[in-house]
């Protein structure tokens, strides 16, 4: 089954090549219909990512307040979830989608030398994207300069939204720090796996980090002005009074 997998990227990747004559611009289409496809989940895990940040002093304060019971932090966490709707799991799926495709793509690049005889380019730019970093390195210096820039994206912008994302919590800056010392730790590590990836994995994931990095921002700049919007709304709204008047009643006239 996972043959099969990795022969259907191969065909999508081959059909892309037929019409463009460049590998790396096939993989590049390729991942532009990807994250096409993705970008409803994109959207709800940008969306979650933003209602996490709001919830955030309220999380402080449950955990505050029952910091010697976690039984019952939990109960008042998921409650809270529950009315707010909020789905922490939602904020995984793009990686988890993303994985199977990365695993796929550095199989099926790495074993591409043997399905078609040729040079795998990138318009010149990268010399052979079937080589790895590492590979390019050996032939000099300038050889391995495109692999270097694909490695930077690729480390890079894998923990970017992250990072834009910390830089704007203002409620718990101790937190904010923290991750992003982990982000760039992470990368560091990104940078170790890139080293032994076929360039066409690094320019396939850098693409699809870039893409995701742009899509995040514009939502998250969607849901900050809806809320302003929303916040301007119950500010200016007039104070409503309803109040019933009486019927006088007509005063009966004295007979004289």
């Amino acid at each position: 089954m996972w043959d099969i997998f990795k022969d259907w990227i191969y065909d999508v990747i081959h059909f892309f090549y037929t019409f463009c004559g460049d590998w790396g611009m096939a993989i590049i289409l390729v991942t532009v219909i990807f994250r096409l496809i993705v970008a409803p989940l994109m959207h709800m895990s940008a969306k979650s990512s933003f209602q996490m940040q709001k919830i955030q002093p309220l999380m402080q304060e449950l955990q505050t307040r029952f910091s010697d019971d976690p039984v019952r932090l939990q109960q008042e966490m998921q409650k809270m979830y529950a009315e707010i709707k909020f789905n922490p799991v939602i904020g995984c799926l793009p990686i988890l989608l993303q994985m199977p495709i990365f695993m796929a793509m550095f199989q099926t690049l790495r074993d591409m030398g043997t399905r078609v005889e040729g040079s795998y380019q990138f318009y010149g730019l990268v010399p052979n994207l079937v080589a790895s970093p590492g590979d390019a390195l050996s032939q000099g210096f300038i050889q391995f300069i495109p692999y270097l820039v694909l490695m930077i994206i690729f480390a890079g912008a894998t923990f970017l939204p992250m990072v834009l994302q910390q830089l704007t919590n203002k409620s718990n800056p101790q937190q904010a720090r923290q991750m992003i010392f982990m982000s760039i730790i992470m990368s560091i590590f990104m940078l170790w796996i890139s080293w032994g990836s076929p360039a066409g994995v690094l320019l396939f994931w850098g693409v699809s980090s870039l893409i995701g990095v742009a899509q995040q921002q514009l939502t998250m700049r969607h849901l900050r002005r809806k809320d302003a919007r929303e916040a301007e709304q119950i500010e200016v709204k007039p104070v409503e009074v309803n109040v019933t008047r009486r019927v006088q009643k007509k005063r009966q006239s004295k007979k004289r």
